[in-house]
Order: C-alpha cells, then structure tokens, then sequence
C-alpha cells in the first residue's frame, strides 16, 4: 500500500474526492453539498493506494485545538482489509503534525470502535451530523 498527500485540489485530491462520493454521497445518502462543503482547499487529503487504485482516504486541518480528522472513508470492495487503519496510523506518525497537542474528529456512531484501536477517546456527549450519530473522540499526543 502507498499514501499520498496533497494540500492541492489535484490528481489526489480528485482520487479522495471520487472515495468521498462513494461512500458518504452515494452509499449513506449524504448531501452532495455538505459533504464537499468548500472547506478541501484548506486541508491536507491522504489517500492510499492499492495496485494503483485508490481505496481510503481522510481530511486533515491544523487548528488551534491540534489535527483535525474528518472525512474517513474506505472504499466499499477495499473494507476490512486495514486500509483505513494503516492511513490513520500514517496520519498519526506524520511529521508534519509532530507539534500538534492533539488528533480530533467527530466519529459515526458504528465506527467509534475502529478508533479505540488507534487509541482514541470519547468526550462530550453524541451529536447527530448530517441525520448520522456522530461521537467526538481524541487522541492526546505525549510529549
């Protein structure tokens, strides 16, 4: 498996584009427009490849509170093959987010496992998000 990153709207970024559209458009009913809400440009896109193809991806924002994670998603032929586990761990391990206090996202209500196993944590109470249960988790980082 090889991850890419860009923080450019490019080739990468349509290959994370095309998996969103899969998953969260497509698959779960999402609306188009919120879930390509006009915020890419200022992300960071990691995708893996398989053989070539792109099969997970996630969105990424440096703010204030440390790295935002969003927009998680696996191909659905890819699944349960720990493409999206490998890509969170390369976002975790990255670099480029060495300084950040924290890792965050809002996780669907059936994922909140697969994050436990990266070592986040639930806080605050359960929100819905585009008609979905959505639970805020977070993973400190140890200096």
């Amino acid at each position: 498996m090889e991850i890419k990153v860009t923080d450019q709207l490019d080739d990468i970024y349509q290959d994370a584009r095309a998996i969103r559209r899969h998953v969260f458009v497509e698959e779960q009913g999402i609306n188009e427009a919120d879930e390509f809400d006009g915020t890419d440009s200022d992300a960071f896109h990691f995708v893996a490849y398989e053989d070539g193809e792109p099969v997970a991806t996630a969105r990424t924002t440096v703010t204030e509170d440390g790295v935002h994670i969003q927009r998680v998603a696996t191909e659905k032929a890819a699944r349960h093959q720990g493409y999206a586990k490998q890509l969170m761990e390369a976002i975790l391990d990255s670099a480029m987010f060495q300084d950040a206090p924290r890792f965050y996202l809002g996780a669907q209500a059936t994922a909140v496992g697969f994050y436990e196993t990266l070592g986040f944590k639930q806080y605050g109470v359960p929100f819905m998000e585009v008609g979905i249960k959505h639970v805020n988790m977070e993973k400190l980082i140890n200096k």
